[in-house]
């Protein structure tokens, strides 16, 4: 794995960010992204620390960004740099996750059966997701979560909510879908499954169907992040993609 094709793919990530933000600022080692119209989003509202940083100065950075706001998110996107700024950001009280950058190698497939979306269809399984996840916060919150998704479609310059559904019709899988054809870059971001449709090939429909979509816009690129500490990483190994590089998200609050 060569360090420019991570280099591209953090770029993107980088990128998609901004493009999607409301509003952003810039900071020292990265930039600040806002969005009041989801300000329950972590996502929306969070620190984002692309290039080399003092890591000493890092919840102090993330302070002056997000003091207003109630939580604290912090993505770290390069490996070294995310392992530098732990020690300072979990002495400061935050959560460390680490999430693994993965590309997938090898042909694309060559077709798949899921289908293009819009955001009211795949709006009663999300909420349902969400509230399985989150029961004890109000209904706003579970509404900026889901609405938020809309957002996305700034990020890139194509963008596709993909959907697999039952014989009934009713959204079993679904995933987003961002392309750069410029760059030739894909991301594959939030592949979900509702908990009734589980073990059925809906995400294999969904995720094939990505994948096509990605190569038929010459996007060789093909990548997703998923969580080290989670089984999806193992299901991911499974149909091709393999771990290239990894990213640190740090949550307080």
């Amino acid at each position: 794995m060569s360090n420019s094709k991570l280099q591209r793919i953090n770029s993107f990530l980088s990128a998609f960010a901004r493009r999607q933000a409301a509003r952003s600022v810039d900071l020292p080692g990265g930039f600040a992204v806002y969005d009041d119209a989801f300000a329950h989003s972590r996502a929306n509202n969070q620190v984002i620390i692309d290039t080399v940083v003092d890591s000493e100065a890092v919840p102090a950075i993330a302070e002056e960004a997000l003091g207003h706001l109630p939580h604290r998110l912090i993505s770290v996107l390069d490996h070294e740099v995310g392992m530098a700024c732990a020690q300072p950001l979990i002495r400061d009280g935050y959560t460390h996750s680490t999430y693994l950058v993965m590309l997938h190698a090898g042909p694309a497939p060559a077709s798949g059966s899921a289908e293009e979306l819009d955001l009211d269809a795949i709006r009663i399984p999300l909420t349902r997701r969400w509230r399985g996840l989150l029961p004890d916060v109000d209904d706003e919150v579970i509404r900026h979560l889901v609405d938020r998704r809309e957002a996305r479609r700034r990020g890139a310059d194509i963008v596709h909510f993909l959907g697999a559904r039952t014989e009934e019709g009713e959204v079993a899988s679904w995933a987003d879908l961002y392309l750069d054809p410029a760059t030739g870059t894909a991301q594959i971001e939030d592949l979900i499954t509702s908990e009734a449709h589980l073990r059925r090939g809906y995400a294999d429909a969904v995720l094939t169907t990505a994948l096509r979509l990605a190569a038929d816009k010459d996007c060789g690129t093909r990548f997703l992040t998923a969580d080290a500490a989670d089984w999806p990483r193992h299901w991911y190994e499974r149909r091709g993609f393999s771990v290239v590089g990894h990213s640190h998200c740090f949550e307080r609050g």
